[in-house]
């Protein structure tokens, strides 16, 4: 049974760091994975994702340069680094994972709040 268990979050002040974990176990911890998030009442929006290996990483321009997203595959756990965070990141972030079309899983969610 796959399950995807992400912590880290809570409540930060603008210009913080925060740093989520997700940890993976039922799969082979082989594919890419991806961190979403989303903001009351807006859509569920892609952050950042990393190949099998972690060899390649994509970025929402949004967080270019604030979040690195990394892994580890001997833990089966992939990292989000934040840093410089805003208001404006206040969202449930999700961990994501796709093995092929009709197998996509996501995490429970944790919640990540900026605020002074």
């Amino acid at each position: 049974q796959v399950q995807l268990v992400e912590s880290g979050g809570g409540l930060v002040q603008p210009g913080g760091s925060l740093r989520l974990s997700c940890a993976g176990s039922g799969f082979t911890f082989s594919y890419a994975m991806s961190w979403y998030r989303q903001a009351p009442g807006k859509e569920r929006e892609l952050v950042a994702s990393i190949s099998s290996i972690g060899g390649s990483t994509n970025y929402a321009d949004s967080v270019q340069g604030r979040f690195t997203i990394s892994r580890d595959n001997a833990k089966k756990t992939v990292y989000l680094q934040m840093n410089s965070l805003k208001p404006e990141d206040t969202a449930v972030y999700y961990c994501y994972l796709r093995i092929r079309t009709g197998y996509e899983y996501w995490g429970q969610g944790t919640q990540v709040t900026v605020s002074s």
